[in-house]
């Protein structure tokens, strides 16, 4: 097999055919969403929230769907650490879906809320929810998802990673635009079944082609097999960390607040954790063959490489729509909630028509994830960290202490540990380490500041109403 191919040369007739039909079908069925409903989308609720009526199928293929743009970069760890990838990008992953599920989903449908920041400031004030929608707004820019669809389209094309991503989020964000959410939604149903039917081919066609397990582990190094895949106990951990920003994250909460009641939520996520499960072996294995078959293939484009010189005539075409389903579905979205805190929770008081600068937003949001991919040099890995470790360690602790102790932190209180927290991972990153120090990710620093903080004011308070008492 070779290790770099133009992918369009790799394409018959029937590829591109069932290629188009896929894409035609994906955009068919979102137009059909949008004008099925009885009344235009005329208010903001409409346009963010489908109206709050969001159904548990439409709920599962949609949360499902939205879960995977970062393909390239699950290809990538799994090529250089093994089995490592699905401890890191699904284990950790599952125990925070079934928390959620058991435990924050019929809380969160209590609020009523727009989007995550509002949620924010019903549960501690307006100065809560302004800092929240500035984390939320730069952890849901979709940095790994235009970078991946630059990816895909130089592979295809051959146009280059950066015109990729240009022309790739334009056209993202016009059809995103036209339909607000349930244009999201109803892709992604769509999206849901091509994507996951195109990992499972690679699966059956490479045991087929090369045996199972015996297979693999004859051509793969040791370390692939291992947990840790090389990597530090505490590093894999952080991963584990992280994975709890599912407890607050934005893409969770926006299906959360569209379904038609806490009921669908805890059912749809517990639902959408078993499709998970089984689309990461999937891609896990599809990846380890790669690596076995593909050593000197670039990281992140070996999957693809090695799925294309597999399949054969009609279902390469199948697989590239697949991926391109992969991407799509999480980009749009992404986009969209993006949009939504820029225009609905930062901007809600400059503009009167909420839907016309959300589609405003939507290209701004675009264009700033372009550039944050080209500053953090195209790494997938340290995209994710980067920006999973200032959302999850500045906002989960008082969230999740706002679940369980309502009213316990004030306004400022919250503003005050999310910023103490951000100084403090800042100073941490940049800081020259050495040492264990240098093991030890910004992330837990912050956690840790976060707590302290929220533990010293509890204490402080304490006393001063115990003092007031003695009085």
């Amino acid at each position: 097999m070779l290790t770099k191919l133009k992918i369009i040369s790799y394409l018959s007739a029937a590829d591109w055919w069932v290629f188009g039909i896929v894409l035609v079908l994906t955009f068919a069925v979102a137009i059909y969403g949008h004008y099925r409903q009885k009344k235009p989308q005329n208010t903001a609720l409409d346009y963010l929230l489908m109206g709050r009526q969001l159904t548990l199928p439409l709920f599962v293929a949609t949360l499902v769907a939205t879960w995977y743009g970062g393909i390239f970069g699950v290809n990538e760890i799994t090529f250089n650490y093994g089995i490592y990838n699905f401890v890191t990008q699904g284990f950790f992953w599952y125990v925070a879906y079934i928390i959620f599920a058991f435990f924050i989903a019929e809380r969160v449908a209590k609020y009523q809320s727009v989007t995550l920041p509002d949620l924010a400031q019903n549960m501690f004030g307006p100065k809560a929810g302004k800092v929240a929608a500035v984390f939320t707004f730069f952890y849901i820019t979709p940095v790994a998802y235009v970078l991946s669809l630059g990816l895909f389209l130089n592979m295809i094309f051959g146009i280059g990673v950066l015109n990729g991503m240009i022309i790739g989020t334009v056209f993202t964000c016009l059809y995103t635009a036209w339909g607000g959410f349930k244009a999201v939604v109803f892709s992604d149903l769509v999206q849901f079944f091509v994507m996951c039917s195109a990992v499972l081919l690679v699966v059956l066609f490479s045991v087929q082609d090369f045996g199972g397990l015996s297979f693999l582990k004859a051509n793969l190094p040791p370390s692939h097999f291992s947990l840790t895949g090389g990597n530090g106990v505490l590093n894999t951990l952080i991963w584990g960390f992280i994975a709890l920003a599912t407890l607050i994250d934005p893409s969770f909460y926006q299906r959360c607040f569209a379904a038609k009641s806490p009921q669908i939520v805890k059912k749809g996520v517990l639902i959408s954790t078993f499709i998970w499960f089984c689309f990461d072996i999937c891609t896990t294995l599809g990846s380890l063959y790669a690596r076995a078959l593909l050593p000197a293939a670039e990281p992140a484009e070996a999957y693809f490489f090695y799925a294309v010189q597999l399949l054969p005539t009609g279902l390469k075409g199948f697989f590239v729509a697949g991926i391109l389903a992969i991407i799509l579905s999480t980009l749009n979205s992404f986009l969209f909630i993006a949009s939504n805190t820029l225009s609905y929770d930062l901007l809600k008081n400059r503009f009167k028509n909420i839907v016309f600068s959300n589609r405003i937003s939507l290209f701004v949001v675009g264009a700033l994830a372009i550039v944050m991919a080209m500053l953090l040099n195209g790494s997938f890995k340290e995209i994710w960290i980067t920006l999973g470790s200032y959302f999850s360690a500045c906002l989960l602790v008082p969230i999740l202490v706002g679940y369980i102790y309502p009213k316990r932190i004030s306004d400022n209180l919250f503003v005050c540990s999310a910023l103490c927290s951000a100084g403090v991972v800042t100073v941490w990153k940049l800081w020259p380490l050495s040492g264990v120090w240098a093991q030890i990710d910004g992330f837990y620093i912050g956690v840790s500041t976060s707590i302290l903080i929220l533990v010293f004011s509890k204490t402080k308070a304490t006393k001063h109403v115990k003092s007031t008492t003695d009085l």
